[in-house]
């Protein structure tokens, strides 16, 4: 078989020489050493215009035509992601441009007469000396407002910076980073275990498990108080 390219003839309807002798074909097109491939062939050019040039089959516009003024809902982009936290058995959440480090478990040292209470001590994060609270205490998650065995019960602590404000507090389990929609927040209900609602911007859904997501403005003007 010979293509229309070496006698200067164009094919009255496409051909596919390019699949019998040409580069997906056996190669032995004699036209290939001159094109080296088929796509710079005249031939496969004229096969692709008359390809697009065809006429649509039955039907075709209408198609779509319909599918074009079809009325579509435009999904919401996930803007808001929050870092999901567990402090003993319940699922918190703060924004994510709230957190810098999640830190292995390290030393908390207490300070003086501070043995109590928001203010757990002093840990070494990278050479720094961090302010460590406890926020299951300010929640009132802690059982018996006191925080005394969080130092030695948990497992990651968070390095977080609010305006400026760098500290840490220690948490039992990290899931991460999470998107959600800003309309997939609920209200908080009655019965959520013992969280301030001062500090309560709303609550999420994740794995069947109802996550607590902070305001971290309340939240953390809250904390800059109470250490003052």
């Amino acid at each position: 078989m010979v293509p229309a390219a070496s006698t200067g003839e164009v094919p009255a309807a496409p051909t596919t020489c390019w699949k019998d002798v040409g580069v997906y074909g056996d190669g032995s097109c004699p036209e290939l050493p001159r094109f080296v491939h088929c796509r710079n062939c005249p031939v496969y050019a004229m096969a692709g215009a008359q390809l697009l040039s065809r006429a649509p089959p039955p039907g075709y516009r209408e198609e779509w035509t319909e599918h074009f003024a079809a009325r579509r809902e435009l999904s919401q982009p996930s803007k808001t992601s929050g870092v999901l936290f567990r402090i003993r058995t319940e699922w918190l959440a703060l924004p994510t441009q709230a957190f810098q480090e999640v830190a292995e478990r390290r030393a908390i040292h207490s300070l003086p007469h501070r043995r109590r209470g928001l203010l757990l001590g002093l840990a070494n994060v990278r050479g720094e000396l961090l302010i460590c609270i406890s926020l299951g205490y300010l929640l009132g998650l802690e059982p018996g407002g006191t925080s005394d065995g969080l130092r030695s019960r948990y497992h990651r602590l968070l390095v977080v910076n609010w305006d400026g404000n760098r500290l840490a507090f220690p948490v039992d389990d990290v899931h991460g980073p999470y998107r959600f929609h800003q309309q997939e927040l609920k209200e908080p209900p009655l019965t959520l275990a013992k969280a301030n609602p001062t500090f309560t911007q709303g609550i999420l859904y994740w794995e069947q498990r109802a996550v607590c997501l902070l305001n971290a403005d309340s939240l953390f003007k809250h904390i800059n108080r109470s250490l003052s």
